[in-house]
């Protein structure tokens, strides 16, 4: 505990132990000062040219920053900050050297120089600088506390100006429904970074938590007993194991970020007079306060020169992806025929049997209904605590994938339409393929199972198969079998043998065709091709082919009818390469098997605009291909519901075939 205010005796500076404040004034005010002073020396070094990027103040509420992760003492608590997140980093870790560095971009920043000043990691505490994006991750760890039974709890922490992000609400709904043991901290400083907050934010802020049946409080960092009050909704999602929602009043001293501050003198001359660390530091007598405050400033010099002895931050190598080492692994083989559905199915069931850590969510699971396309049946009732339908939430569960996923579990997430993964894109892009890279030690082995394609008469958002959207973005894995392929080893590999974000494509019409290899044998993996072993690229045909087909996924039964009838009507030689693995794409391997063909036809379901087959293609052009090479696609327009139009805008065998014979 600490009883003085000095670098020999406030634990946790060493970075290995977090700090542990009574509620003794010359401690609290002794953290609280450091903090601050903290804030005013990266200000400084900022102004002096000496450091890059931006950093976002705390000036003012350094108390309200502690008031919750104080009292977060238990082994398995978590915190999800946000960007502006160095007092809740520094209470719960102590490394102020660690924020230095990272801030600097050096080698002994806390995260190596490559989160920043919004990007933090240290055991249980996480941060990124995207409003309200971890809202939904910490109710996923929430959950995985819940089921485990290990004790603990999340803290998720936000500003008043997040209030106005969706999925800050469809993250409340879930902490309900679930009753998951999660405290929703907003910092309320009625400002967001310039906007005062009764401009943008309508209501009742505690409403927002009643409204979802929440147990909630409201505290003011200035209050006598405001670290009791904050300890007290902090014991009481412990004990409850329930959410809660506690919303903090507090004042901001300085700019959102270095100078964007538009308050008048009058206004911050008042919150000057308001602001608690000054009051509380009245309270001590003169010579402990300047001797607390001489203490922390020699000690935040030393921090600082220790940081700055740190060299910049460098790779050793920059990485080519994200994904490490590439292991050779053996792919999982479970085929035992019966239909795509029921290959998928028959999956699910052996790893929730097999696997504990193996979580589903998703839409209508249960049963009966089992899922729109009933791939999920009968699972509710065999695994009713792990597999959980859950509200159209798509952003939500999504993150709860997240948060179960760096957790420790397994977690799949079904999403009922392809198209609906835009909504829930930024959990994917600036989270699930952000954190491994960014934070050591985090995994995210997540998948999410989207049923895709047209050919139903669906329309223009039920009808998508947008690969080519996830396959841009970095580190998100992207699978799209056909029937050919295993569909049941495909997704365990998936799920299983794989540690990386994951979206595993199904199209809607091969759900009802025979999952059978009919002859397809998988090429050979190259080596640097990163998963590659474990979702194999299919090839069937010819050794010196006329004419090679690549296709994936729902193009597979289109391309077979069309090399049937060429091969007979036409007397060519067609082979086919079917890849299941469409990113990180297999590049090395298609090149290998593909360099010396002489015609090669790119058939695809999506347009064919900067789209996967423009990546092959590319790939074989910078590799010397000479052959010729031809892309079939739908064209950039929606996807019309009457099934007359939407059979003239996908591609089907007539103008495959056609276009194929205007290469010869």
């Amino acid at each position: 505990m600490v009883s003085e205010p000095t670098a020999e005796t406030r634990p946790g500076f060493d970075g290995r132990s977090k700090p542990e404040l009574p509620l003794d004034p010359a401690a609290l005010y002794g953290f609280g000062h450091l903090i601050r002073g903290s804030e005013e020396t990266l200000l400084d070094l900022f102004s002096k040219g000496q450091l890059s990027g931006t950093t976002h103040t705390c000036l003012g509420q350094e108390l309200c920053q502690m008031g919750v992760v104080r009292a977060l003492n238990h082994d398995r608590d978590a915190i999800f900050s946000n960007h502006r997140n160095h007092g809740h980093f520094l209470t719960y870790s102590g490394d102020f050297a660690g924020l230095f560095a990272e801030i600097m971009g050096r080698e002994a920043g806390v995260c190596g120089g490559h989160g920043g000043s919004q990007h933090l990691a240290y055991r249980g505490f996480h941060s990124s600088g995207v409003q309200g994006g971890m809202t939904a991750i910490a109710v996923g760890e929430a959950l995985a506390r819940k089921q485990d039974g290990a004790g603990g709890i999340v803290a998720v922490i936000i500003g008043d100006g997040t209030l106005g992000q969706g999925l800050v609400y469809e993250s409340l709904n879930l902490a309900g429904v679930w009753d998951v043991p999660v405290l929703f901290v907003v910092e309320n400083n009625s400002i967001a970074q310039t906007t005062p907050t009764d401009m943008t934010t309508a209501g009742s802020l505690t409403a927002r938590g009643e409204a979802f049946g929440i147990q909630t409080w409201r505290v003011s960092d200035d209050a006598p007993d405001f670290f009791e009050r904050a300890e007290a909704a902090v014991d009481a999602v412990r004990k409850t194991g329930s959410p809660g929602f506690l919303v903090i009043d507090t004042m901001r001293l300085g700019p959102h970020s270095k100078g964007d501050d538009l308050r008048g003198s009058e206004e911050m001359d008042a919150i000057r007079a308001r602001d608690p660390l000054t009051r509380l530091g009245e309270r001590l007598p003169d010579a402990e306060r300047q001797a607390i405050e001489k203490s922390n400033a020699d000690f935040l010099k030393a921090a600082v020169d220790e940081a700055m002895q740190s060299p910049p931050a460098q790779f050793d190598e920059v990485p080519l992806h994200p994904f490490g080492p590439n292991q050779p692994v053996q792919a999982k083989t479970v085929q035992v025929g019966g239909t795509v559905r029921q290959a998928l199915n028959a999956a699910l069931h052996r790893m929730l049997e097999q696997s504990p850590e193996v979580i589903l969510l998703g839409e209508d699971l249960h049963d009966p209904y089992g899922g729109a396309f009933k791939v999920s049946e009968r699972l509710t009732t065999a695994y009713p605590d792990r597999v959980l339908s859950t509200p159209i939430s798509e952003a939500g569960i999504v993150g709860a994938g997240i948060g179960l996923a760096m957790a420790g579990k397994r977690p799949i997430v079904e999403i009922m339409f392809a198209d609906f993964l835009s909504l829930g894109m930024d959990q994917i892009y600036n989270h699930a393929v952000k954190f491994p890279p960014l934070f050591d030690e985090v995994t995210v082995p997540l998948v999410i199972r989207a049923a895709c394609g047209g050919g139903r008469g669906y329309g223009a958002t039920h009808s998508q198969t947008p690969e080519s959207l996830c396959a841009s973005v970095p580190g998100l894995t992207v699978i799209y079998g056909s029937h050919r392929h295993d569909a049941g080893g495909l997704l365990e590999n998936a799920v299983l043998n794989w540690d990386h974000p994951t979206v595993f494509f199904e199209h809607k019409l091969l759900y009802s065709r025979p999952n059978e290899p009919d002859g397809y044998k998988a090429l050979a993996a190259h080596a640097s091709d990163p998963a590659a072993g474990l979702f194999p690229t299919l090839q069937n045909g010819r050794d010196e082919p006329d004419i090679t087909i690549i296709a994936y996924g729902g193009m597979a039964p289109l391309v077979e009818v069309v090399a049937e009838e060429l091969e007979r009507e036409e007397e060519l030689s067609v082979e086919i390469i079917l890849p299941s693995l469409i990113a990180p794409l297999p590049r090395n391997t298609l090149i290998a098997a593909l360099s010396d063909r002489p015609r090669i036809v790119l058939a695809e379901e999506s347009p064919t605009e900067f789209g996967v087959g423009a990546e092959i293609a590319a790939s074989l052009a910078e590799a010397g291909f000479d052959g010729h090479i031809l892309r079939v696609g739908p064209p950039p327009v929606p996807i019309p519901s009457a099934r007359s139009l939407e059979e003239q805008v996908l591609p089907d065998r007539d103008r495959l075939i056609a276009e194929i014979l205007e290469m010869f």
